[in-house]
């Protein structure tokens, strides 16, 4: 009571005090330090603050590796006493990265056995040598190819069979290859192993207790999104790309990238095996899509990784190098940050700053713009897994500091993260074409930032649709 008297008299008596700190309200982590009391340790929440602005900083400028940089974020916050010892590499034992690292070594083995290249090689001959009905074809078979296996790998192994068909057809290699890095970019967001920006959004959900993501839910955003930004592509879009015909491959990027994948080596390629891998790819798939109890998603790609490699699609080695160790650890690892800022109230803090700067009661609709623009200009600049493993929590704490659902604002965070259009070090794929077609940057400006503001109203329109901002 005596506190009450007080504090009432001290506003009386001291109003400048009051209206200092009422102006300190926007910013509310700086509001939430000068509060602190002489003598009281360093809040759990200012850690983790701090940890994650560290390793923000490191995620854009890649001074480190980024799965390093994840890793040390976890470990640090383990060392400083914000997360127990059993928290910090908790991430690592997720069922979602479970599922990623066996949906990997199913990838690797559609490229190992040529199935893969068969598919996309198949598809882009049969188009003829037409300049938009070849784009097309290109875009379509490198849209399916990325929803299940690996966007890099796709345009590894189509790129050389694309550019030999240019040449012989007298079409500028530059209007083939814009399109199969958009298509390998559009075409990651149908499912959640498309691209790892689902993954991370779907691991955030999952970390903060929150309904998740299905494995096909994507396909509700990711599949309109596909076809859109496709007849953007061919009707418009094409016009704006220059008609290019650039150096040599750089064989090197060439050979990483689909040994990344799985495609490395030149043996000969044996039918029945492709089969095989095209069958145990089916059959994961519909396991998924029957979402047995029984047979949870991560179950099922595990089942089907042992398949690949007990059947020879794979030897062990080749299945381990099919993994993607970097979103593995970065994911893992960014899990337990986003773990640690739910638990201390740092994401809250955030959230609370974000929506005081914004008024009260804001438009979620709004909300959801500033975030998907924040996330998809990040990642045209740095890994689009750092950009959804950075926004993520942050985005599930304002949704909740707002009373809205955390799944349509995370869902546009994901997308816009895989929306890399705009510049060539946005993602490999974009990285990959850069050299052959003779891009500049401009050039993937004045193509990818069109799609990227077509992508942002496609989202606002289709995302409250199908998953509502009310709780």
């Amino acid at each position: 009571m005596s506190d009450g008297i007080g504090a009432s008299l001290e506003i009386i008596l001291c109003p400048q005090k009051q209206s200092k700190e009422s102006e300190m309200a926007p910013f509310g982590f700086l509001h939430h330090i000068n509060m602190k009391q002489e003598g009281e340790l360093m809040d759990p929440a200012i850690i983790t603050l701090s940890v994650l602005a560290v390793a923000a900083f490191l995620f854009i400028t890649e001074l480190i590796p980024l799965a390093v940089t994840a890793m040390a974020a976890c470990t640090a916050l383990g060392i400083l006493g914000v997360l127990p010892s059993k928290a910090v590499y908790a991430g690592l034992s997720n069922s979602t990265v479970v599922l990623f690292g066996g949906m990997f070594v199913i990838g690797a083995a559609m490229f190992k056995t040529g199935l893969a290249e068969a598919i996309g090689v198949a598809v882009v001959k049969k188009a003829g040598t037409n300049e938009i009905p070849l784009m097309a074809a290109i875009m379509l078979v490198t849209i399916v190819l990325s929803a299940v296996s690996s966007n890099t790998g796709t345009v590894a192994c189509l790129m050389p069979v694309i550019i030999g068909i240019c040449q012989a057809a007298k079409i500028p290699a530059s209007k083939e290859l814009m399109p199969l890095a958009i298509a390998a970019n559009v075409g990651g967001t149908i499912t959640m192993i498309g691209t790892p920006p689902n993954v991370i959004v779907t691991g955030a959900l999952s970390t903060a207790g929150l309904p998740t993501f299905g494995f096909f839910e994507f396909a509700w955003i990711g599949v309109p999104l596909s076809i859109i930004i496709t007849l953007y592509t061919l009707f418009i879009g094409r016009h704006f790309i220059p008609a290019k015909n650039g150096g040599a491959m750089d064989e090197a990027a060439l050979k990483a990238a689909k040994e990344e994948a799985g495609a490395g080596g030149d043996a000969p390629k044996s039918k029945v095996k492709m089969w095989i891998s095209g069958l145990i790819l089916i059959g994961v798939v519909a396991a998924m899509a029957l979402n047995l109890k029984t047979v949870p998603l991560h179950t099922a790609a595990v089942t089907g990784a042992i398949l690949c490699v007990v059947t020879g699609c794979l030897k062990e080695k080749e299945a381990y190098a099919g993994i993607d160790w970097v979103t593995i650890f970065l994911f893992a690892g960014m899990l337990s940050v986003a773990a640690a800022m739910e638990k201390t109230g740092a994401g809250k803090l955030i959230a609370d700053s974000v929506v005081n700067m914004m008024g009260e009661n804001p438009n979620p609709y709004v909300l959801t713009a500033v975030l998907f623009l924040i996330s998809n200009i990040l990642t045209q600049f740095m890994s689009n897994t750092a950009s959804a493993a950075l926004l993520a929590p942050i985005g599930i704490s304002i949704a909740q500091s707002t009373g809205a659902d955390p799944k349509p604002v995370l869902m546009a965070l994901g997308i816009a993260a895989s929306c890399a259009f705009a510049t060539p070090m946005a993602t490999p794929p974009n990285t990959l074409v850069l050299g052959p077609a003779g891009f500049s940057f401009n050039d993937y400006a004045k193509v990818g930032i069109p799609m990227c503001i077509l992508s942002l109203i496609i989202c606002l329109v289709v995302i409250p649709l199908v998953w509502p901002f009310g709780m």
